[in-house]
């Protein structure tokens, strides 16, 4: 994505009360140039967080209209809730997505901020990576001892807000004071247990949150707590770094829950915090029976744990991206307290729903086939050379997975796995370009709609075309290169593959073959209208090098699968 995108995801004091929080996100949405992608209200918790998207300004200024209106209709002075709070809009992070660095999401946090405090009147902290100290990094220490500890915290310079300090008043005792900052994408998510029992959710939580727990003296629960030299309890550390956690009771369930942020999905990826809970519940007679993401996910962390499941049951990761999620939901049980839908919680998909686009490779093969037969010039020879080559490394693909699962081969799934993945990295560029060949044409083509009444006309229009025309060059020579990765699956799977699919390997070669030539033609038609003969004849130099180790790749697979079937 080109564009510079950051998301907001401000938590505000109202979980109950749903015509209060379609004001709050009809006031976001109503300020234009943001997509507002999550609601998601907890009435446990009398808290909802909600999730947007779009160009930093536009954020920047939704995220001021949902702080002004949350100010206006909720009444802190009321508030009762399982969740820590501060105040009617509790937290707002910034956090970058595409174009944008975390130090400038920290400093419009910082902008955001000083004008909340300014034009609203609202007390507000910086944390995070906005934080103008070390301590106020940390989000517990801007939001220690919660409301109720206000009017102590505005009395004193040490523990006032970065701005609005004053006394604590009835403006404040309503509004409560906010907490903005800049971090990176950050999970929410709560561990279902097979227990009402809070304390036991919090022993597991203390297990395994970066913090721990204090080390006591004797008993480990009720003993005195040993502190250090400058009087500060010593602290026994978590299994999991950038983790925070806590138990809580969550009635509208019936059950307790370890609730946990994940702070950087690098460090503790969401299985390995599913895993060490379900290990450390196990150890206190406790079941983790399932996983609740609150909010959304980025995609990377469920398909970084579906490989992991696929991997711990030896099987082969190389597979659908769909089925990787699937195989994620399952073994975490996102769907354990209700239906879970990838649609609407992973960032990705709902970013790319928002773009409106027809894509060929979206689809049915026979639709394809009959867009490909009418009248219009695209889609032509360049994608249907691309779909060619994605239906070669498809069966590759097909053949690597076949092997990984074979009866009797279990000691080699991680070798065919590691094929599979191979194959779905060239199933997956060479889907791509079945579009961007025919987007390449498409630019051609409006370049001839550019005015030419003047020389200034006349000459960016030929300097468009030229550029256009290059491009479009260069997309089927990047076919014949991504075709031409098929050749080495589809040997391997012919020569140390599931014998039984043999053939598929064969075809899968010719079909590769077929894509590499079919795209050689298009370099070349296309380059013929490169005024530049020296950029177009080096490009038509390496498309013919290319088609012919096509050709000899093709015969060496073909030699190997009639070897196998002779």
């Amino acid at each position: 994505m080109s564009q510079r995108i950051i998301e907001c995801v401000p938590n505000f004091s109202e979980g109950r009360d749903k015509a209060v929080i379609r004001q709050i996100t009809a006031a976001i949405e109503a300020s234009g140039g943001v997509k507002l992608l999550d609601v998601d209200p907890g009435e446990a918790t009398n808290r909802t967080v909600v999730t947007f998207v779009g160009e930093p300004e536009a954020v920047v200024e939704a995220a001021f209209a949902g702080v002004k209106r949350a100010a206006e209709l909720i009444d802190m002075r009321r508030h009762k809730g399982a969740h820590p709070r501060m105040g009617a809009t509790d937290v707002l992070p910034l956090i970058p997505i595409a174009g944008v660095t975390l130090a400038e999401c920290a400093e419009l946090a910082r902008a955001l901020a000083r004008r909340i405090a300014d034009e609203l009147r609202i007390p507000t902290y910086c944390y995070e990576a906005a934080a103008f100290a070390p301590e106020r990094k940390n989000l517990a220490v801007c939001r220690a001892g919660e409301y109720e500890a206000l009017p102590e915290k505005l009395a004193h310079t040490a523990s006032a807000p970065d701005f609005g300090a004053r006394p604590f008043d009835e403006g404040v005792a309503r509004t409560g004071a906010t907490t903005v900052g800049a971090r990176d994408f950050l999970i929410a998510v709560n561990f279902n247990l097979n227990t009402t029992s809070t304390r036991r959710a919090n022993a597991i939580a203390f297990d395994v949150r970066e913090k721990g727990r204090p080390v006591r003296e004797g008993n480990p629960i009720t003993g005195r707590v040993v502190k250090d030299a400058a009087g500060n309890p010593v602290m026994q550390p978590g299994t999991l770094p950038a983790t925070k956690a806590i138990g809580w009771f969550i009635e509208e369930y019936g059950i307790a829950q370890v609730s946990m942020n994940i702070t950087d999905i690098s460090r503790t990826p969401l299985h390995a915090a599913f895993d060490e809970v379900c290990r450390k519940a196990d150890a206190r007679g406790v079941r983790v029976t399932g996983t609740e993401i609150v909010g959304l996910v980025p995609k990377r962390a469920l398909v970084e744990a579906g490989k992991y499941f696929l991997r711990k049951q030896r099987r082969s990761t190389g597979v659908a991206e769909e089925e990787i999620i699937r195989i994620a939901v399952k073994s975490m049980g996102l769907d354990d307290l209700k239906p879970f839908d990838p649609a609407e919680k992973v960032i990705e998909y709902l970013l790319e729903a928002e773009v409106p686009k027809k894509r060929l490779i979206d689809m049915t093969c026979k639709a394809f086939a009959e867009e490909t037969a009418s009248e219009s010039p695209a889609p032509g020879g360049g994608s249907i050379a691309a779909y060619m080559g994605a239906l070669g490394a498809a069966l590759g693909t097909m053949v690597a997975n076949l092997s990984s699962h074979k009866a009797g081969w279990d000691d080699r799934w991680e070798e065919f796995s590691d094929w599979a993945e191979r194959g779905q990295a060239v199933l997956a560029e060479l889907l791509h370009l079945v579009d961007e060949d025919t987007a390449a044409f498409n630019r051609i083509m409006a370049v001839f709609a550019m005015p030419k009444s003047t020389d200034e006309e006349k000459a960016a229009r030929s300097a468009a075309l030229q550029e256009a025309t290059l491009y479009a060059t260069e997309v089927p020579l990047r076919t014949m290169k991504a075709a031409s990765r098929v050749f080495e699956i589809v040997r391997a799977m012919a020569s140390e593959g599931n014998p039984n699919s043999v053939s598929d390997a064969g075809v899968g070669a010719l079909a590769a073959r077929s894509a590499v030539l079919g795209a050689c033609l298009n370099v070349k038609i296309n380059a013929a209208g490169l005024k530049d003969r020296a950029v177009a004849d080096a490009l038509i130099a390496e498309a013919d090098a290319l088609a012919a180790e096509a050709v000899r790749l093709e015969a060496e697979v073909l030699q190997i699968v009639e070897s196998k079937i002779g």
